[in-house]
């Protein structure tokens, strides 16, 4: 019988892998091992996304059709490499210590835990109470798909370029898309989320038809819910470049502008649809697309929403 362990060396740092012939999607037959495999070849531009950030794990031990949890206290029985930070929990009254994934071994040792969804938030370790950017999350309410979040996400796009900001779209990976704003510069939460809560109402006002920026399901059917909520010192949002735990192997893909118009345009959700292979196909394509969302610098124009 073949041992159900595999050891391996990976920038100088020996570790043992375990199950790689475990099938986690299966639709697909998309083993553990292939996703192992997925998140070494896209760490080049994976990494610095996660990089320093508080990271939870959000784990899948019987694939991504079966029970899950998550797990924000780096396991103790971590290795003596892999770095940890400490962040105060007020529900706990204790620190949580997060894993740090800044390198390769690191990436390698969460996701043989089978963590198949990574989870950052939007502050480094460094400093935890201040998010280096924004970020609105595109709900759809069934019948609403990923077409009505295009929708929606031009019209966000719309608002920014009028305050001269840039902003980013990613799908998802599940049913919507998620813009984000760079910030990389001094604010705070109370600030962000006060922003796009007010930048989510102000969408509802003008697209009543269209958009609900209050969390109540009921509310949902149709529209697509603009999630301002996530922009929270004790939330985390999917990372770009994440897997995520769905029927088919599907990647949260960071997209250019022009890709969600002609979605929106063409009314085709496959466009905006993309599997491992894709994935790594356009990032030899096109580089990363989300790679500014980690150094430009903006400020938020608060006397657009007072």
């Amino acid at each position: 019988m073949p041992s159900q362990y595999t050891d391996v060396i990976i920038e100088g740092v020996e570790l043992r892998l375990s199950n790689l012939e475990k099938i986690f999607y299966p639709r697909t037959g998309f083993t553990k091992g292939q996703v192992i495999d997925y998140y070494v070849r896209i760490a080049p531009v994976l990494l610095p996304h996660l990089a320093n950030r508080p990271l939870t794990l959000k784990r899948y031990p019987d694939g991504a059709q079966a029970a899950f949890f998550y797990q924000k206290q780096c396991p103790k029985h971590r290795p003596k490499w892999l770095k940890t930070a400490p962040v105060w929990s007020e529900h706990n009254n204790d620190h949580i210590n997060f894993c740090l994934v800044n390198d390769l071994p690191s990436l390698v040792w969460v996701v043989n835990l089978a963590t198949l969804e990574l989870h950052t938030s939007l502050s480094l370790a460094t400093n935890t109470a201040c998010p280096t950017m924004m970020v609105f999350d595109l709900d759809p309410g069934p019948p609403a798909t990923i077409i009505e979040c295009a929708q929606v996400a031009l019209w966000l796009k719309t608002f920014f370029d009028h305050q001269g900001l840039l902003a980013f779209p990613k799908t998802s990976g599940a049913k919507g898309l998620q813009v984000y704003v760079p910030l990389n510069t001094p604010t705070d939460y109370a600030t962000s989320k006060h922003f796009a809560h007010v930048l989510a109402k102000l969408l509802e006002r003008e697209h009543p038809g269209q958009v609900v920026s209050k969390m109540t399901k009921s509310l949902r059917t149709g529209k697509v819910l603009v999630d301002w909520s996530q922009n929270d010192e004790h939330k985390t949002t999917v990372c770009v470049y994440s897997l995520r735990a769905r029927e088919y192997p599907t990647v949260s893909t960071p997209v250019a502008w022009e890709e969600v118009d002609e979605a929106w345009q063409k009314k085709d959700p496959r466009l905006l649809t993309f599997d491992p292979d894709k994935v790594l196909a356009r990032v030899d394509r096109y580089g990363d697309l989300f790679a500014p969302v980690t150094t430009l610098k903006q400020s938020l124009p608060l006397a657009a929403i007072t």
